[in-house]
C-alpha cells in the first residue's frame, strides 16, 4: 500500500472547478500547455500543464478541468504556473478529471 495520510493533510489541498479560457502550447516544449483557467477569481490562474502529448489547445477551450488551487507557484519554461490540473494516466493514455456536469467557477472539491 501507498504512504498513508491523515484527513487534514488531504483536507489541507484546495481543489476547484475552473474553465479553461485560454490555451496555447509552449514553445521549445511538446508536452507542456499555457492555459488561463478561471477558478472564479478576478483574473483567470495561468497554469503549465504537462498534458500537450494528449490534447491540443482548440480541445481544451472553454472545458472545465479540477485545479489544485493553493500550491505554491512554480517557474516552467519560463512561465509562472498558478496549480495544477489533476489527470489521470495509464496504458491508453491521459484523462483530466473533471466534474461529471458543468459545476460553477470556483466550486471546491471537497
Amino acid at each position: 500500500a501507498e504512504g498513508f495520510i491523515d484527513i487534514n493533510q488531504f483536507f489541507s489541498s484546495v481543489i476547484k472547478v475552473g474553465t479553461i479560457v485560454d490555451a496555447q502550447k509552449v514553445k521549445k516544449s511538446d508536452k507542456l500547455l499555457l492555459l488561463l483557467v478561471d477558478i472564479g477569481e478576478s483574473e483567470p490562474r495561468q497554469v503549465v500543464a504537462g498534458i500537450g502529448e494528449f490534447y491540443t489547445p482548440e480541445t481544451l477551450m472553454d472545458t472545465q478541468v479540477c485545479l489544485v488551487a493553493n500550491l505554491q507557484p512554480a517557474k516552467l519554461m519560463g512561465y509562472v504556473s498558478e496549480g495544477m490540473v489533476l489527470a489521470a494516466k495509464d496504458g491508453d493514455g491521459l484523462r483530466l478529471v473533471r466534474p461529471e456536469r458543468p459545476a460553477e467557477n470556483g466550486t471546491k472539491i471537497s
